[in-house]
């Protein structure tokens, strides 16, 4: 039951928000609304003008993988892979790191000259850029531009008879300098203190029919910069998760600048992976070269021996016996001249891995060695070898890449070196078993002549030297075959076109600007709405209490003298006013019900003023009415009705009730004969225990035989007691507010009033609200008092000046 209670006496109402009219009130803000707006939309505009396209381009390329059916690696580095010893980078991600890398575009961006960049005055808009289409060409080398300590701006105004007159600025160490010089004609020099510029016609007629100043603007900054801007404007992203092509994508404010670009990024790219994979042919051509030029010269030596020989001996034809003898021989001599050249190719080849020299330089391949196990291992070092070279340029040694790769590097140099062991052992082992079979025929040789023998010896040395020397030269053409057939890295798919305009997105800016465009003034507004801590009409009141609201009472225009504003048999805004507050009061009142109190937190909010405004209402509709001065603290309600302060009042009655007449001290008014008041009376020393007396409700019993409705002014009950004491009387507690005046804050007394019922049937009444303010203008026009327009209220009484009743 107490927690019944509790939610009875405590609990607040949810309250509907009344979205019509706060949209409403944010709609009579509509010039600053719309000004804001344009204020926005109009920046975006100029932002637009001003703001220069950027466009996309876009491109796709193939990144060659090499041949898949060879394999990757020897079985022993395979092995390797497979235990999670070596870590082999993917290929393909190296070649995407190499395409957007810095030394790349760096390259693209001297050989294009796009360090340099021009733009022709735009007048009111953004400035064009004039790539490959400026008249007049700027021009300063690579080397000499690096070094420049800031980007030089020069701007050119051709003149119509040829002349050219530059300026240029530039800044070193946070000083600016600005230098001029006019040219008659072109090419010229303008030798400065951070380079040398070189003027140029892009045509010898470029200038030629120019009829006004034509303006124009050039800027040269240093490549590495510039490589920078193109590198963060540059992506590269496959197309695909199991494909090797690449899609470029470039942003520019020239298309065709874009297209350039990308076309010579994929040409470089090419061109140094072409050097990279030439590397090991060449390597090979100089090592073939150089093993020609030995074995030519021995083989020299061999048949000037041979012919001495046969000349010195006089030998003409061999003996069929000799033949035959040899011909069984000869063909182990064969294989041994074969085993002795592979000995020589693999001493040849030990020397070049173990020379220092060589240590990270690629092993000459395809040199005539048959073991195919050695050809793959040194293919893959090779391989190897060239990877690290190309990330070299892209990175330093410290990379973890390029660490890992030194590690596989010096597996597979391990490798080659055991493969190479290997191979020599076996065919040292071969030629040991071909000797013991040669050492068969030997017996029958040695029956030969000398003269045979030596003949044989010397053919056999000649044709050795003849074979290798002849296998040699095969393998360089072979090779010189391989170095003109190297293929592309990258293939181009599709050719670089406009992708589209990437910014300035006009849509996207006209809505952002749209929407801050609103924004700020609702927000403003908005902000504007909770920094305000006075009531301003009826939709505050609302929001902080949940009391009745009996009435709203416009500000109009009333001398201080005059503090009545109703007439008899009127029908003008006040007199309405006043009828709908106390119609609505006469419904709140039960049957029997008369005692009307009236008191507001502080002084200054009109209490007094509506309550004998309220009484002449009451008395105007034929009822007796009397209002009763109980702020006797302050009295003023005697100076409304134009009484002195010097009547006696209900403080008399209240002090010695037995020897006062009560209804003598009810004065009658002019206003109407239903009308009395009675004042306060003089103030006394005691006021709160004054009114706590039971004379009060005696004084009120009497009252109510003799009147129709008593109307109670009592004091504020914010700064004194004396109102909570004599709302044991009263039937219906009206509380007077003030918009414009009353604090917000103030509320929290009236709730904690209404939900402790210490004012019994506690209600409000807004007082002074200005019709003025366009925050109240729409008010009574949409359900309170627009309905009673057409009398023309606003003409007669002219409301909006102000008056002087709120002090009562």
């Amino acid at each position: 039951m107490k927690e019944e209670l509790y939610d009875e006496f405590y609990q607040e109402d949810e309250k509907r928000v009344d979205y019509k009219a706060i949209l409403f009130e944010y709609l009579l803000y509509w010039p600053v609304i719309v000004s804001v707006l344009v204020l926005f939309l109009g920046g975006a505009y100029v932002y637009l003008r001003y703001r220069t396209p950027v466009y996309s381009v876009s491109s796709t390329v193939l990144i060659k993988q090499g041949d898949k059916t060879k394999p990757n690696s020897s079985s022993a580095l395979a092995s390797m892979q497979d235990l999670g010893m070596l870590s082999m980078a993917n290929n393909f991600d190296n070649e995407l790191e190499i395409l957007q890398a810095y030394t790349l575009i760096k390259k693209v961006v001297t050989t294009l000259n796009l360090y340099i960049d021009y733009t022709a005055d735009g007048g009111f808009g953004y400035n064009p850029v004039l790539y490959k289409s400026s008249p007049v060409q700027v021009w300063m080398a690579p080397e000499e531009a690096e070094k420049l300590p800031s980007a030089l701006q020069i701007q050119m105004e051709c003149q119509p008879g040829g002349k050219i007159d530059a300026t240029l600025d530039y800044q070193v160490k946070k000083e600016k300098y600005t230098l001029k010089k006019s040219f008659a004609k072109l090419p010229a020099v303008f030798i400065t203190p951070v380079g040398t510029l070189n003027f140029s016609l892009a045509t010898d007629t470029a200038l030629a029919g120019l009829d006004e100043t034509l303006k124009l603007s050039a800027v040269v900054a240093p490549p590495s910069v510039v490589a920078d801007s193109y590198k963060a404007r540059l992506s590269a992203e496959p197309t695909g998760e199991f494909t090797s092509i690449v899609r470029l994508t470039y942003r520019d404010a020239s298309v065709h600048r874009g297209i350039d670009f990308l076309n010579m990024l994929v040409a470089l790219y090419n061109s140094e992976a072409n050097e990279d994979k030439n590397q090991v042919a060449t390597r090979t051509a100089q090592f073939i070269d150089e093993r020609i030029r030995i074995i030519n010269a021995e083989l020299g030596t061999t048949e000037n021996e041979l012919a001495e020989y046969k000349q010195r001996a006089g030998l003409t034809d061999l003996s069929t016996d000799a033949q035959l003898a040899l011909k069984e021989s000869s063909e182990y001599d064969k294989q041994r001249a074969e085993n002795t050249n592979q000995l020589r190719l693999i001493g040849f080849l030990r020397s070049y891995i173990d020379n220092p020299k060589n240590r990270y330089e690629v092993i000459p391949a395809n040199v005539g060695l048959t073991d195919a196990a050695l050809a793959n291992v040194i293919a893959q070092y090779n391989e190897l070898l060239v990877e690290r070279k190309r990330l070299l340029r892209s990175s330093n040694e410290n990379n973890p890449m390029l660490i890992n790769l030194d590690t596989s590097i010096a597996a597979t140099r391990n490798t080659v070196l055991t493969t190479v062991e290997n191979v020599e052992k076996g065919l040292q082992i071969t030629r040991n078993n071909l000797d013991l079979q040669a050492s068969k025929y030997q017996s029958r040789i040695s029956q030969a002549p000398q003269q045979e023998r030596e003949l044989i010896s010397i053919t056999r040395q000649q044709e050795i030297k003849a074979n290798l020397y002849l296998m040699l030269l095969q393998k360089r053409e072979e090779n010189a075959i391989t170095l003109a057939a190297t293929a592309n890295n990258g293939r181009i798919v599709e050719e670089p076109r406009l992708g589209g305009l990437v910014a300035p997105n006009a849509r996207n800016i006209y809505m952002v600007a749209f929407v801050l465009g609103l924004f700020f003034p609702l927000a403003g507004i908005y902000l504007s709405r909770l920094l305000r801590f006075k009531i301003e009409g009826r939709a505050d009141v609302e929001r902080i209490t949940g009391s009745s609201i009996v009435g709203d009472v416009p500000l109009v225009a009333l001398a201080k003298e005059h503090p009545i504003v109703i007439r008899p048999n009127e029908n003008g805004l006040m007199e309405e006013v006043f009828r709908n507050v106390r119609t609505n009061i006469q419904y709140m009142l039960q049957e029997s019900q008369k005692v009307i109190l009236f008191t507001s937190t502080i002084q200054g909010e009109g209490k007094s003023f509506n309550a004998a405004n309220l009484a002449v209402s009451f008395a105007f509709m034929d009822k007796r009415t009397v209002i009763v001065g109980m702020d006797i603290r302050k009295p003023r309600l005697g100076r409304i009705f134009g009484f002195s302060g010097k009547l006696p009042g209900i403080t008399q009655y209240l002090a010695s009730p037995s020897s006062v007449d009560l209804l003598s001290l009810c004065q009658p008014t002019s206003v109407s004969p239903n009308l009395f008041v009675l004042p306060g009376g003089a103030v006394p020393p005691n006021p709160t225990e004054l009114v706590a007396r039971k004379s009060l409700e005696q004084a009120i019993d009497i009252l109510k035989q003799h009147f129709d409705y008593i109307i109670l002014d009592t004091a504020p009950v914010g700064l004194v007691t004396d109102t909570r004491l004599i709302a044991r009387v009263a039937d219906i507690s009206v509380y007077v507010c003030r918009a414009d005046y009353t604090h917000k804050s103030d509320f929290e007394l009236v709730n904690e009033l209404e939900q402790e019922h210490k004012l019994p049937n506690l209600c409000v009444l807004i007082n002074g609200i200005n019709m003025d303010k366009r925050k109240n203008g729409y008010y009574y026009g949409y359900g309170k008092y627009g309905r009673y327009g057409k009398y023309g209220y606003g003409k007669k009484y002219g409301y909006g000046y102000g008056y002087g009743y709120g002090k009562g």
